[in-house]
């Protein structure tokens, strides 16, 4: 039965990320957020793998988020849509999505490792989509907890103006509550794993220190509210509305981003968490409307968070589910939808029949009739949509800005065991290519095998235990293999005519190429200067057409090409003989005599390594990295620990972890993401 409720006014919904580095405690603050809205009865913890948010078998396992999920709950009146992503650099694709769609976040960071790698990377994207976002420093309870040293690390590596709204009463196992600077109030949690706390005064010992802090948040306040500022100024009493209302704007405009304080796992400083995403974060009608273009003109359209306007809505993540159903996952940015469910995907120009409408709760749903703007829900019944498709009302068809996703820079040769399991995989693999956009399968053309590509070791791992669990598909897996691109070194020209007779017709195309080496990271660019009387612009784009279907082919080893810049500065036609075919033959001919000209070169990925390690251990560690032709790029000390940045290449960092365990008797941990593509000194053949 569908649910009947009302919908939810606009300026009541809140569409939130959580975000942040593995095992900061993204999931645990989920968990206790569901239950103190009521969603859940008891509250899961990722240790005993109850969690509702880590629903995977792997994640379970693992203690780790995997794949992002979307539940919704209430607080205040407000309904919360809340999409808890992975913390896992593997996993970046999730996060990707997820603040595509998203109106805030909440970022997370552990009191102890403060700002680590994955932590900045999901900031920097957050700051890529003008994102809204409250900060929740976890974990004061620990040994090492530092609150103040998380905020220096704030504003340093991540070039951010935290606000803190709270300060920590205690550190350590002596963390007990906080000091809300708002209120001037301090909450204590009496008791571990006490969901309730008491309001009471501010402790003497921290007056002055409170008093301090609050006067600096007063302050910056102040530079933008002629009101606030002169009741400051005046010494007069400031109304806390007025203060969470300065903070709210500032904080739409990403100018500040308010810091809480807290404990997930033992409880405390949640609630303020949950006031927080009512209190600062935005609603739909808070960003800014949401620029599309028209499929036909390509002109500018604007859409508004309105039942009014026409209907627009993002595909932002696929999934299976257990009957092999396609679940959809949608954000409504305008317009309304109801039964009959008519919608055109603007990509293909179809028209696509939505069977049902679902508003998800992890990997549960609950059937609705209609969905309007700002609504996160999930549909069943496309058949030709993929991730980043826009869906519209037929007869505006207009689309929205695709999503961007990192290439994968490794891989492995997978065999099925038997010809049935050899069938089942080519579904299965197909089914898991379109639920994660950096997965990659493709077939060798020499040995025939079958080629998985991903974002790292425990990428590629997770999927093939997916095969074997989801799928029942039994297989060899291969070892890991670093995915090299290729490029070139200098300019080179090349001139080709095509003439030859096929298949009884004669066909003549003539072109002249010319490339150079691109940027690091620019792609792959084209142009013509090439005047449409000399080449018509038909064959214009079956040249640029034929030398992108040679770019997955390589050069000398068959590794992609990137950063190369192609322009086709001359050339000529026949009227009788030259075809569409003919200039794409030409142009993969062409493209891979010129880049032989051009000194091709081979790229690795270049690994931003980051190390946590006692001090007595630093100079196996650093020993090792430079073995393993690391670039230590600095070096930390945070109390007890230190910490290693270096730049390794990924084709050196297989097995490190069982390397570290060995030199650091278990006591060190690591992250690794990716950095950049460099040459390969010598290129004879891959590292």
């Amino acid at each position: 039965m569908a649910s009947k409720s009302p919908p939810t006014k606009l300026e009541r919904i809140r569409n939130i990320g959580i975000m942040a580095h593995i095992d900061a405690g993204k999931t645990t603050l989920t968990e206790r957020v569901l239950f103190l809205t009521g969603y859940t009865h008891r509250i899961g913890e990722v240790d005993e793998g109850s969690t509702v948010m880590d629903w995977m078998e792997q994640e379970r396992q693992r203690g780790i988020t995997i794949t992002s999920a979307a539940i919704t709950c209430e607080h205040r009146g407000h309904q919360i849509n809340i999409i808890d992503t992975p913390g896992h650099v593997d996993f970046i694709a999730e996060v990707e999505r997820s603040l595509r769609v998203l109106d805030g976040a909440i970022a997370v960071f552990c009191a102890v490792g403060g700002v680590e790698p994955q932590s900045e990377t999901v900031w920097m994207q957050a700051d890529r989509y003008h994102i809204p976002r409250i900060v929740f420093v976890n974990k004061n309870d620990r040994i090492g907890a530092d609150f103040y040293a998380v905020l220096k690390a704030l504003e340093n590596r991540l070039h951010a103006l935290p606000l803190p709204v709270q300060i920590p009463i205690g550190s350590e196992n002596e963390f007990k509550g906080v000091v809300d600077l708002i209120e001037m109030k301090a909450l204590i949690w009496p008791r571990d794993l006490e969901l309730e706390y008491e309001t009471t005064d501010v402790p003497a010992e921290i007056w002055e220190q409170a008093r301090k802090w609050r006067d600096s948040m007063i302050e910056i306040l102040s530079e933008t509210n002629e009101e606030l500022l002169t009741r400051y100024c005046e010494g007069a009493d400031i109304d806390s509305r007025l203060i969470r209302q300065s903070i709210r704007d500032l904080t739409l405009k990403t100018r500040i981003f308010p810091v809480f304080c807290g404990a997930a796992l033992k409880n405390r400083g949640i609630q303020p968490v949950l006031d927080g995403i009512v209190d600062f974060l935005p609603s739909p009608t808070d960003v800014p409307p949401v620029l599309a273009q028209r499929v036909t003109t390509h002109e500018e359209v604007i859409r508004y968070s309105s039942p009014r306007e026409p209907f627009t809505a993002l595909i932002f993540k696929i999934m299976n589910d257990p009957e092999r159903r396609k679940l959809h996952y949608l954000r409504v940015y305008s317009g309304h939808l109801e039964h009959p469910y008519r919608v055109v995907n603007s990509r293909t120009g179809e028209e696509e029949r939505i069977g049902r409408l679902f508003r998800m709760f992890s990997n549960k749903r609950e059937r609705i009739e209609a969905v309007g703007p700002g609504d996160i829900a999930a549909v069943i019944g496309l058949k030709n949509s993929v991730t980043g498709d826009t869906l519209c009302a037929p007869g505006d068809l207009v689309y929205l800005e695709p999503m961007e996703f990192p290439k994968p820079v490794i891989f492995i040769a997978i065999e099925p065991h038997t010809i049935a399991d050899q069938r089942k995989m080519g579904n299965a693999l197909t089914s898991l290519a379109e639920e994660d956009p950096t997965f990659r399968v493709n077939q060798d053309p020499d040995t025939g095998q079958t080629i998985i590509s991903g974002m790292g070791e425990l990428h590629l791992q997770i999927l093939t235990e997916r095969l074997t669990r989801e799928f029942n598909v039994k297989a060899k897996v291969g070892r890991p293999q670093v995915a090299y691109r290729e490029s070139i070194r200098k300019e080179a020209i090349h001139e080709e005519k095509f003439e030859r007779q096929i298949a009884g017709h004669q066909h003549y195309a003539h072109i002249i190429l010319k490339v150079s080496p691109g940027e690091r990271s620019s792609g792959f660019v084209f142009e013509s200067a090439v005047a449409p009387d000399i080449l018509p612009e038909l064959f214009v784009r079956q040249v640029e057409q034929g030398v992108r279907d040679s770019l997955t082919a390589g050069i000398q080893f068959g590794y992609p090409i990137e950063d190369i810049h192609v322009a086709l500065i001359g050339g000529g036609y026949h009227p009788d003989f030259s075809s569409n075919e003919s200039f794409q033959f030409a142009a993969a001919v062409a493209f891979r005599e010129v880049c032989m000209k051009a000194e091709p070169i081979l790229l690795s990925p270049i690994m931003a390594v980051e190390i946590i390690l006692p001090d007595e251990f630093l100079g196996d560690v650093i020993g090792n990295i430079q073995m393993r032709k690391g670039n230590i790029e600095g070096i930390e000390t945070r109390k007890q620990f230190q910490i290693v940045r270096a730049n390794v290449p990924l084709s050196q960092m297989f097995g490190y972890a069982t390397d570290l365990r060995s030199l650091t008797q278990g006591r060190a941990t690591y992250t690794m993401r990716l950095s950049y593509f460099a040459e390969v000194e010598r290129v004879g053949s891959p590292e």
